[in-house]
C-alpha cells in the first residue's frame, strides 16, 4: 500500500494576506459597539484562532453579551469589506507555484483554519483554489486552534499516518496544534507572528519563501 504523504496548510497570514480586511472588520466591530480599537499588533496576535476566542482575547474584561455582539458585527464587517469594489486578499508569492509542485510530487493538499467554511469557500473560490485541496477543516468542524482535532480528523480522513504529515502555518497556534497532534510542524515568516515565537512553540523549520517548501517537506520526510 502506497504511503500517503499529507501537506495541510493554514489559510490566513499563510496562504493568503487578509490582515487588511481582518483588521477593519475589528475596528468596525468595535466602534460599533462604542469601544476603542485594540492596536493592529494585538489583533494580529489572535488571528488563526476561531472568532469565539479571538475576540474576548481582545477584549477579556467585557461580558459575554458584548463579546456575542462583536462576534456577530465583525462577521457582518467582514462580509460587507469582501463586497467592495476592487477588494483584495493575495495570495501570498510563489503559493499556486508550490501547490502546482507538491501535487506533482503526489502530496495531498489539504487546509485547517480558523476560519468559518463560507469564508474558506470564499477565499478559494476568489483565487480559483476550489478543489485543490482534499481536506477542508475549519471554525465549523471542531475546536479552535491550539486544539489538535480538527489536525487528526484531516489526517484520519486522508489515510495519511501523523509522521508523513506536515502541518504550515504563520502563528503559534498552527505549530502547537501540530506538536499537539504529533504532526512535523513547518513555519513561515510571511505571516501574522514573530519568527522567534514559531520557533519557541516547536517549528521545525521557518521558511522565508514558498519555493523552500517542497525540499523541507522532503527533507523531514527523510528523516
Amino acid at each position: 500500500m502506497s504511503i500517503v504523504r499529507l501537506a495541510v496548510f493554514d489559510c490566513d497570514g499563510t496562504l493568503v494576506d487578509s490582515q487588511r480586511s481582518i483588521i477593519e472588520s475589528v475596528r468596525h466591530a468595535w466602534l460599533a459597539e462604542g469601544l476603542e480599537p485594540p492596536s493592529d499588533e494585538f489583533i494580529r496576535t489572535g488571528v488563526g484562532l476561531r472568532l469565539d476566542f479571538a475576540i474576548p482575547r481582545l477584549v477579556p474584561d467585557s461580558p459575554r453579551e458584548v463579546h456575542d455582539r462583536l462576534i456577530e458585527r465583525y462577521k457582518q464587517a467582514f462580509f460587507e469589506i469582501r463586497q467592495q469594489p476592487g477588494h483584495e486578499e493575495p495570495l501570498y508569492p510563489g503559493t499556486l507555484e508550490v501547490l502546482d509542485r507538491l501535487e506533482a510530487d503526489g502530496i495531498l493538499l489539504a487546509i485547517a483554519t480558523g476560519k468559518s467554511r463560507r469564508g474558506l469557500n470564499a477565499t478559494l473560490d476568489r483565487h480559483g483554489l476550489t478543489g485543490r485541496f482534499a481536506i477542508l477543516k475549519t471554525a465549523d468542524d471542531g475546536p479552535s486552534k491550539p486544539d489538535p482535532t480538527i489536525l487528526c480528523d484531516a489526517v484520519k480522513e486522508a489515510g495519511a499516518e501523523f509522521d508523513t504529515t506536515a502541518m504550515i502555518g504563520d502563528t503559534v497556534f498552527d505549530i502547537s496544534m501540530a506538536r499537539a497532534a504529533r504532526t512535523h510542524a513547518i513555519g513561515v515568516s510571511w505571516g501574522y507572528h514573530p519568527v522567534d515565537e514559531l520557533k519557541k512553540a516547536g517549528a521545525a523549520t521557518v521558511i522565508d519563501r514558498y519555493a523552500d517548501l517542497p525540499g523541507n517537506l522532503h527533507r523531514i520526510w527523510s528523516l
